[in-house]
């Protein structure tokens, strides 16, 4: 830009815009007016106004305008009305800041300009954002400034120091220092008359041919809108000229001047008589006479305007108190109408709508009826509102004719995830995956790969779905085939389906609305989620999906109140909601939604995904719980008792009895099981409507059963219905625990024989093997899973588990005291480390008896109790050491054996606490004589206790009692409290929450 200006300043011929004459920028310093600076370009009259325009862009970094407000009549002084004075303070200024808008003004301290800049400064006083900093740009002639010498002389970016002087009544007037910046007009020969008129309407009608984008996805004509406030005579010409150009106007009606003149005429056109005019001019300027040439000239003039009725908006602000913006964007929508009513004519107003995100004056002004919509016509519009997350109108697009599904293509939805903003988290994670794709195509060399990956987006659908992957796991498995990635993967061997191929960006994605709910969850706009959600199908699992995924992001989140809105979505709460509707409408059928495969979620079911998302509160509703309990006790009745379960257990011929009731045998034929998945909604009706038909056939085959099958077939139904049940297996599992940890008591205890040859027993191999089998199990659950990740990933998952941590430790511990227990030199240490590993053995237990209806919920406040003991254990520990030290260095200052300083600056306080207080150790009144001694060599050397010193012993009492007073009432008060608060903060419907969530674990395990 800098080389350009130094070229046109040099009135170089080789360009068009080279061939203009020179021209100068800088900055005024305005000396009384404190430390305000405004800069200035000047040119002359003939310069071309595209190079105004890119110094505005380019030099003074000011961005693209989304409107700009042309002041006219603003050169005439008149006395300013409160209303007006209120519309340009609050209306205009508000209009500027919200939509990005320049002001042009005459630049002088005369008329409206002189009221409308104070509005803006009294607007940038009382703002502290940067960004809401209104730009009043002003335009005048440097004939009609006062201290134009100063300028006349001027050489590029020098600084100019300016006078203004308030006090002047003409013809010549004072820059106003409110202004931002400025452009001054300076006539190349004097028979040249408006020529800075000239120069404005053609800059206004360059702007007007330019295009500016919202969020980067669409462009539209800057528009300009002339607002008309008093006015003079002259102003009649410029009006005319500027309507030629097809420019809008806004007329005050009410501001005095040629605007109420306008504004009488409008309304009946065929008044428009040379008498009338004469008449109003009279009126409005009784102080000045006019000659009837000039009223014949002004009433052809006009009678011009007054043709232009749709570029014409008349608006009383006194009678009507809409607000500016709202009459400015339908003043455009005005402008625009043409009497084809063809949709295009009112794209760019609606972009503009959308940028103000004015979804009323959408409503009333454009989508009115009058204008049929096409798909194809909102397209642009759609992508700009889903960017900008205005989901007001997406609805109102999709409304008025807007086709989802012929909308987004897979290159769209890529649009989207690059236009993201570059400080959400959902950023980071897909510079993250796209770092990683780099790594992966590092054997692609040349310049023809450089090339290619410059044109690519900055990120890629596939990177989208490995971010799915991470929060999701198999629920996301496909989505987003990657084109450049596609079928490089090796199929398996048992699966015969060909893998998909490369990704056409120009095709429609196959679910559209699940495709917008996700990008919209991901990118935290719960309100356009939640419509995205309510338009599309499975809306259980969705919600369910997408409480997956804010509960992976809120942990990875490092903004607080971006977490704090992703931790309040209630998501959760909308799959329970739908759910009980269901569940009220059908139980058989919301069981079935529970179980069947969801065709939008990688045939995941609804109650995978709320496992997934650890979903208490939909494992709580009444419909789960049944299911869930339909799924526990398999075919047995739910009434039956542990103990005749037990029974049964323990004396299998029980089964063939009636101690125990199953259900009639044709359900396990006929009804769907609630272990089976359903694959289909059309395998659910069929399912569920098959069943009179079975019905009817299950009667002709009681009628005549096989007499020589029939008892077999009898006692192979009540075996397989006791052993598959999920109660039967979990039961069978707490039975042969305990038995584990009886067999392992017994062999500490009673058979824990020396090293080899000796040992180890028949009892303790058959320990080992127990234990083994366990290990083989934790294989199973940590790599041979459904889920096709890596396997530092499956491992990643696995030690997620605070209990597969806890399994882990006791096999380590088994491993190591195993390998210790055959030697003779640690015999014992092995002995020791199986004694502990017995220890953490039982407290797994904890985990097994959660399921529990009443334990359950108590083990769960009791881990979260243990976080508030590390905190009371924090203060404990303060005062333990700082009471333990200073009892120590008074009682025993020359005592040097480390044991017995652990023994009294630790272990003895602690006892302390709990009432073991040894008066006869710290009180000298109260010691009586023994074997100690004073002498530091005799306790090192002869191992002699020391003896207690008596200097200072009051202070050790009065320590003794400082420290029971704040250990035994404070402190032990405090952990009350916090358990107290801990256990009246949790609500009985968590208790049964986490009860459901326990059970759910155990019985999907077993």
């Amino acid at each position: 830009m800098e080389e350009m200006e130094t070229k046109l300043c040099s009135s170089d011929k080789e360009e068009p815009f080279k061939r203009e004459p020179p021209y100068c920028t800088g900055e005024i310093d305005f000396t009384a007016c404190g430390k305000k600076r405004g800069k200035f370009i000047k040119v002359p009259n003939t310069i071309h106004p595209g190079i105004i325009f890119e110094v505005m862009l380019n030099k003074w970094k000011l961005p693209a305008p989304n409107l700009v407000v042309s002041l006219a009549g603003e050169e005439e002084n008149f006395q300013v009305k409160p209303w007006l004075w209120d519309t340009l303070k609050k209306g205009l200024i508000k209009a500027a800041q919200s939509t990005g808008a320049w002001i042009f003004t005459s630049a002088l301290r005369i008329g409206i300009t002189r009221h409308l800049v104070q509005a803006v400064r009294d607007h940038a006083l009382a703002s502290t954002s940067s960004k809401a900093r209104v730009t009043a740009i002003g335009i005048t002639s440097l004939r009609k400034m006062q201290h134009r010498e100063i300028l006349d002389n001027t050489k590029n970016e020098s600084l100019v120091r300016y006078q203004s002087n308030d006090n002047i009544q003409g013809p010549l007037y004072s820059l106003d220092h409110n202004h931002s910046h400025f452009i001054l007009v300076d006539r190349i020969t004097p028979d040249e008359p408006g020529g800075t008129t000239k120069l404005r309407l053609t800059l206004e009608k360059h702007i007007s041919e330019q295009r500016t984008g919202y969020g980067g996805t669409g462009s539209i004509e800057i528009p300009v809108l002339c607002l008309l406030v008093n006015g003079g005579p002259g102003t009649l010409e410029r009006m005319c000229s500027s309507l030629e150009n097809s420019a809008p106007w806004l007329i005050l009606a009410g501001s005095g001047g040629t605007a109420d003149i306008l504004a009488a005429f409008m309304n009946d056109p065929q008044l428009v008589m040379p008498k009338a005019v004469e008449k109003q001019f009279k009126e409005k300027f009784p102080s000045k006479s006019f000659l009837w040439k000039d009223v014949l000239q002004w009433t052809a003039t006009i009678q011009n305007i007054i043709s232009h009725q749709h570029l014409l908006t008349l608006h009383n602000f006194e009678q009507d108190g809409s607000e500016l913006d709202t009459v400015i964007l339908k003043a455009l929508v005005k402008a625009c109408k043409s009497h084809s009513q063809e949709a295009q004519e009112y794209l760019d107003e609606l972009k503009l709508a959308v940028a103000w995100n004015r979804v009323d004056i959408a409503k009333s002004e454009i989508f009115n009826g009058d204008v049929e919509w096409k798909s194809c016509d909102l397209e642009e519009v759609m992508m700009d509102a889903l960017v900008n997350d205005k989901p007001e109108f997406v609805k109102l697009f999709i409304d008025n004719g807007a086709n989802i599904s012929e909308f987004l293509t897979y290159s769209r939805l890529q649009r989207l995830y690059c236009s993201i903003s570059q400080k959400c988290l959902l950023y980071e994670l897909l510079l993250k995956k796209h770092e990683e794709s780099k790594l992966t195509l590092t054997g692609l060399t040349g310049q023809h790969h450089k090339e290619q990956r410059e044109n690519c987006p900055l990120f890629t659908l596939s990177e989208v779905s490995r971010v799915l992957k991470d929060f999701l796991h198999d629920a996301c498995k496909g989505f987003y085939q990657d084109p450049r990635y596609g079928g490089k993967k090796k199929s398996d061997k048992m699966n015969t389906k060909p893998l998909p191929g490369p990704l056409d960006m120009n095709q429609k994605t196959e679910n559209p609305w699940r495709d917008l709910f996700v990008w919209a969850v991901l990118l935290n706009r719960h309100k356009m989620a939640n419509y995205f959600w309510a338009m599309g199908q499975e809306g259980v699992a969705s919600a369910l999906a997408a409480c997956k995924i804010l509960k992976e992001m809120s942990r990875l989140e490092t903004e607080t109140e971006v977490e704090r809105i992703m931790k309040e979505a209630k998501y959760e709460q909308l799959a329970v909601e739908l759910f009980s509707e269901c569940y009220h409408n059908s139980e058989e059928r919301a069981f079935a939604l529970l179980v069947r495969k969801s065709q939008y979620w990688n045939r995941i079911t609804c109650l995978q995904l709320a496992t997934e998302a650890d979903a208490k509160s939909f494992f709580a509703h009444d419909g789960v719980q049944a299911f869930l309990t339909k799924i526990w006790w398999g075919d047995m009745s739910t009434n039956t008792q542990i103990l005749k379960l037990i029974c049964g257990f323990y004396c299998p011929f029980l089964i063939f009895t009636n101690l125990i009731a199953f259900s009639e045998e044709k359900q396990s034929k006929n009804e769907p099981e609630p272990f089976r998945e359903l694959d289909t909604l059309d395998t659910e009706r069929t399912l569920l409507f098959s069943r009179g038909e079975d019905r009817g056939s299950g009667k002709l085959e009681k009628q005549n059963p096989p007499e020589n099958t029939a008892w077999v077939t009898f006692m192979f139904t009540r075996w397989r219905k006791f052993w598959t049940a999920p109660v039967t297996v979990f039961m069978g599992n707490v039975i042969m625990y305990f038995a584990f940890l009886f067999l392992f008591t017994y062999v500490i205890l009673l058979d824990f024989k020396p090293p080899p040859p000796e040992g180890p027993s028949a009892t303790e191999i058959i320990l080992y093997f127990w234990v083994f089998t366990l290990v083989l199990e934790e294989i199973r659950q940590s790599f041979y899973t459904d889920e096709d990740t890596n396997l530092i990933k499956k491992c990643k998952l696995y030690v997620e588990d605070n209990w597969n941590k806890c399994d882990m430790v006791t096999i380590f511990l088994f491993i190591i005291g195993v390998t210790c227990r055959m030697r003779n030199s640690t015999f014992q240490a092995g002995r020791t480390i199986l004694a502990i590993d017995f220890m953490v053995f039982t407290l797994r237990l904890i985990h097994i008896f959660a399921i529990h209806k009443q334990l359950g919920p108590k083990i769960i406040i009791v881990e979260r109790m243990m976080k508030d003991v590390f905190f009371f254990l924090f203060f404990l520990s303060v005062w333990l050491i700082a009471y333990g030290v200073t009892t120590q260095a008074l009682l025993h200052p020359d005592d040097r054996q480390a044991e017995w300083i652990f023994r009294r600056v630790l272990y003895r306080p602690y006892l302390q606490i709990f009432g073991q207080i040894p008066l006869d150790e710290i009180d000298t009144s109260r010691m009586y004589p023994r074997n100690c001694t004073f002498n530091p060599l005799e306790i090192l050397h002869k191992n002699l206790p020391s003896c207690p010193n008596s200097y200072a012993n009051w202070l050790v009492i009065l320590l003794l009692v400082i420290f029971l007073l704040v250990t035994n009432v404070l402190l032990m008060n405090l952990l009350i409290a916090m358990f107290r608060k801990r256990s009246s903060s949790w609500p009985r419907s968590k208790n049964r929450n986490m009860g459901a969530g326990a059970k759910r674990k155990l019985s999907c395990k077993t």
